[in-house]
C-alpha cells in the first residue's frame, strides 16, 4: 500500500520513453515510433495513452504579448492497459502530421509530448523535439519570393488567430523594385490537398501627403489572397512568382 502511495506521489512509478524512427519531417508524412513504458515498484493502471504535436505560440494576455506551449493535435495510441512491477511493455504506434503543421526553421520548437494517463497519480510525461521541413509547396511559394522577387524572409511566428486557431506568419523585408514601395510583406499559408491559399499582406511606405494621411488613418497595410492548385507546383518556380507578382503589384498601389 505504501509503495502505491508513493507511485501516486510519481516516486518509484511507472516511467515512459518515447523512441522515433527519425526526427526530420515534412507536413501530411506518416510518423513511426515505439513508446516503451518501464513498470514502477508496484503494479498500476494506465488509462490512456496519448502523444501530442506541440509548439509556441505568440498569444496576448493581459495587452501583452506572451509565448505559450499550445497543443496542435492529440493521438490516442493506446487504451486501458496494466503494467506490472518492473514489467516491460513496448507499443508501437504510426500517426499522420497534419498537413497544416508548422515548419520548424531552426527558430520554432516543435515536439511530441508523450502523456500517460494513470489515475490518482502524478502522470509521467515524454517530451521528443522534431524538426519539420516546410511542405513543398509552400517551400516554393518562399523560393519565388526570396530568388524571383528579391523578398528576404526575417522572420517567422506562430500566432493566434480568433478565426483560425494558431497560424504561422512569415514576415519578408522588401527588397529590389518593392524597396521603395514596401515596408514588408507578411504571409500567411493555408494548405489542402488540392491547393495552397497565401494570404498577404503589405505594410506600403509613406510616399508624399498622400501616403501619409493612408498612415494617419491606419490604411496603410492592405490585404489580398493567392490561390495555387496543387498542380500548379508542377510548373517552375517562376510561373509561381509571375502570379505572385500580379498580386503584389496591385497592393503595392
Amino acid at each position: 500500500m505504501f509503495k502505491k502511495f508513493l507511485a501516486s506521489l510519481g516516486i518509484g512509478a511507472a516511467t515512459v520513453d518515447t523512441q522515433l524512427e527519425k526526427e526530420t519531417f515534412v507536413p501530411g508524412e506518416d510518423v513511426h515510433g515505439k513508446v516503451f513504458i518501464q513498470g514502477g515498484e508496484t503494479e498500476q493502471t494506465i488509462d490512456a495513452i496519448c502523444i501530442f504535436l506541440m509548439t509556441e505560440a505568440v498569444q496576448e494576455v493581459n495587452e501583452r504579448k506572451v509565448k505559450e506551449k499550445v497543443s496542435l493535435e492529440k493521438y490516442k495510441i493506446s487504451d486501458q492497459l496494466f503494467i506490472g512491477a518492473g514489467e516491460n511493455k513496448e507499443i508501437p504506434f504510426t500517426i499522420q502530421l497534419p498537413l497544416h503543421t508548422p515548419a520548424s526553421f531552426e527558430r520554432l520548437p516543435i515536439w511530441f509530448e508523450t502523456g500517460v494517463d494513470i489515475p490518482m497519480a502524478l502522470d509521467p510525461e515524454d517530451r521528443d523535439p522534431i524538426d519539420l521541413k516546410p511542405h513543398p509547396h509552400i517551400e516554393k511559394v518562399i523560393e519565388a519570393l526570396e530568388n524571383q522577387l528579391s523578398f528576404r524572409l526575417r522572420e517567422v511566428e506562430m500566432e493566434y488567430s480568433k478565426r483560425h486557431g494558431f497560424v504561422q506568419e512569415f514576415e519578408f523585408s522588401a527588397g529590389g523594385e518593392y524597396h521603395d514601395y514596401l515596408e514588408e510583406l507578411e504571409a500567411i499559408f493555408f494548405i489542402s490537398q488540392d491547393k495552397l491559399d497565401v494570404m498577404l499582406e503589405v505594410d506600403r511606405r509613406a510616399r508624399g501627403l498622400g501616403g501619409l494621411f493612408s498612415e494617419a488613418l491606419e490604411m496603410d497595410e492592405s490585404r489580398s489572397k493567392v490561390t495555387f492548385k496543387s498542380e500548379e507546383f508542377n510548373g517552375s518556380v517562376e510561373n509561381i512568382a509571375d502570379k505572385l507578382k500580379q498580386t503584389i503589384d496591385r497592393l503595392k498601389e
